[in-house]
């Protein structure tokens, strides 16, 4: 392997170590700093390696990474303050405002949406099966589901 392109690599999984540092320690109190020495590289030249490899500043990714995480953790039906705080945020209200603009809901709001959506799946599951799964299935012709529709 050429020295120029081992040196690529080796910058290359430097920069993967830092992302699985940051995927793996969301929850913790981190700064660039953190993410930068796990990765040996200077603070300003790994953002800029970090953005050109993932095309996020690691900042980014890590508010990625949490929001992501906290998506879930909502669905599972935890309480916002639970959440809030299992993902490495200090603040409900900067979680709050963040995941809103991020999601374009309050963390309230995607919960109860997730819940109004799981109730109606219980109640009327034929009308969440795609229409494609239907008409390949023959479903809508000579139905006895009267909640299977086009």
């Amino acid at each position: 392997m050429p020295a120029e392109q081992y040196q690529k690599v080796y910058l290359y999984r430097r920069i993967v170590q830092a992302k699985l540092y940051i995927d793996n320690n969301y929850s913790q109190s981190m700064d660039v700093s953190n993410i930068s020495d796990e990765a040996y590289f200077s603070k300003f030249h790994f953002i800029r390696l970090f953005k050109k490899t993932y095309g996020k500043t690691p900042h980014q990714y890590l508010i990625f990474v949490r929001i992501d995480k906290a998506k879930n953790l909502l669905k599972a039906g935890n309480p916002v303050s639970d959440v809030c705080f299992s993902v490495g945020f200090e603040s409900i209200s900067s979680f709050s405002g963040l995941f809103k603009r991020t999601i374009g809901l309050t963390p309230s709001a995607y919960l109860g949406q997730h819940q109004q959506r799981q109730a109606a799946i219980a109640k009327t599951p034929l009308k969440f099966v795609p229409g494609c799964f239907i008409d390949n299935n023959g479903w809508a012709e000579n139905s006895n589901f009267g909640e299977v529709s086009k």
